[in-house]
């Protein structure tokens, strides 16, 4: 028989990187269980890369068509996860005062947004996973220097994440939904994700090339599709964006 004592409780909360992996991997389940989460981070952009790929669309250029589209769609999928998909998810959240009871637990506030950042990490790995078994079968020939890829993946998905909040958290869910997926549309056409900025006016170049979305299609496709090095442009472009975005967030996100 056990002695005395064994079973006694131990009241407290746990660790704060169990919390915050616990947190992690539900807001992850919720997102992959969700219909419209799974329609804008895997189905449009997978359609868009296969249609695309396939048929003689748009003019993408020299060379095969699925070398100019796989860096453009991969850029696009970091925006659907980070922007889109967190700011809908979280500004449905803090209408229905999920983020004020979440704000009353163990797990603090940046525990939280931790949280979040590790959900959208991790959809998006998998999402660039599935994109890239995709456009290999459709005949991608990436090159270029996989640190450079990376520091664009994790800049654009700072910048998005940044925005994303930024709009959950001062706008009302409603006005989050309709701006999220416009904004979404919008940087779809206007990006360089499916249409070179180089079919746009000059004046309009200046303008689009600026946009964080454009900085990291740019940034893949010089390196995936053309060998560059370090995009340094196109990385502080991301960085700007990501220190506006975060920091507006942080400082006007409103949990009520």
């Amino acid at each position: 028989m056990s002695a005395a004592g064994t079973y006694t409780p131990k009241p407290g909360a746990a660790p704060l990187p169990r919390m915050i992996a616990a947190q992690a991997a539900l807001e992850t389940k919720m997102l992959l269980r969700n219909g419209e989460q799974l329609l804008l981070t895997v189905v449009i952009p997978t359609l868009l890369l296969v249609l695309f790929s396939a048929v003689d669309i748009v003019d993408t250029g020299a060379g095969k068509a699925v070398d100019f589209l796989a860096p453009g769609v991969l850029a696009l999928a970091v925006m659907s996860t980070a922007f889109t998909g967190q700011a809908i998810a979280t500004g449905f959240e803090r209408r229905y005062g999920v983020l004020k009871r979440l704000g009353a637990s163990p797990l603090p506030r940046w525990g939280l947004m931790a949280a979040k950042t590790l959900s959208v990490l991790v959809t998006e790995v998998l999402q660039i996973v599935l994109l890239t078994v995709i456009a290999f079968a459709l005949g991608w020939s990436p090159q270029g220097n996989p640190v450079a890829v990376l520091l664009l993946l994790i800049l654009g998905t700072a910048a998005f994440s940044g925005l994303g909040l930024l709009m959950a958290g001062t706008l009302k869910a409603e006005a989050t939904l309709a701006a999220a997926n416009l904004v979404f549309l919008l940087l779809l056409v206007g990006g360089g994700v499916i249409v070179p900025l180089d079919k746009f006016p000059d004046a309009a170049q200046s303008v689009l090339g600026l946009l964080p979305i454009s900085a990291l299609s740019d940034g893949l496709r010089d390196v995936l599709q053309h060998g560059a090095g370090m995009p340094w442009g196109d990385l502080g472009i991301l960085a700007v964006w990501a220190l506006l975005g975060l920091g507006a967030a942080g400082k006007f996100f409103r949990w009520e």
